[in-house]
C-alpha cells in the first residue's frame, strides 16, 4: 500500500465514517488505520478475503464520492494553510494585538 494513499484514507475516514455502515467503518478501521491484512479481516469476520476486499473498494469509492461533493477535506486543509499564514503575518505584522492572536487561536481550536 501506498502510504500517501493510506494518509489519504486515514483522513477521509475521519470526516466521513459516521456516514458509513458499520461493517464499512470496521473493515477500513482495521485495513488503513490498524494495518491488518485481507486475510486477518477475512478471518475475524468469517467471509472471504475476496469479500473484505470487494467491501473496502467500495467503501473506498464511496468516501471519495463523499470527498467530491462535500470538499470536508480539502476544505479542512486549505482552511489550515490559510490559518498557518495568518498566524505568521499576525506575528509579524501584528505581534502585540493580544485580541487577534486570541481570536486566531480560537479559531485554530475549532478546527482541532
Amino acid at each position: 500500500m501506498e502510504i500517501e494513499k493510506t494518509n489519504r484514507m486515514n483522513a477521509l475516514f475521519e470526516f466521513y465514517s459516521t456516514l458509513l455502515t458499520e461493517k464499512q467503518m470496521n473493515y477500513m478501521e482495521l485495513y488503513y488505520a490498524d494495518d491488518f491484512s485481507l486475510g486477518e479481516i477475512a478471518e475475524e469476520y468469517e467471509v472471504s478475503r475476496q469479500a473484505v476486499y470487494d467491501n473496502i473498494k467500495r467503501t473506498e469509492k464511496i468516501i471519495e464520492d463523499y470527498e467530491r461533493k462535500l470538499h470536508l477535506y480539502s476544505d479542512y486543509i486549505v482552511r489550515g494553510e490559510l490559518l498557518d499564514k495568518l498566524k505568521t503575518y499576525t506575528a509579524e505584522t501584528y505581534p502585540k494585538d493580544e485580541t487577534l492572536i486570541s481570536y486566531i487561536e480560537q479559531i485554530q481550536e475549532i478546527e482541532e
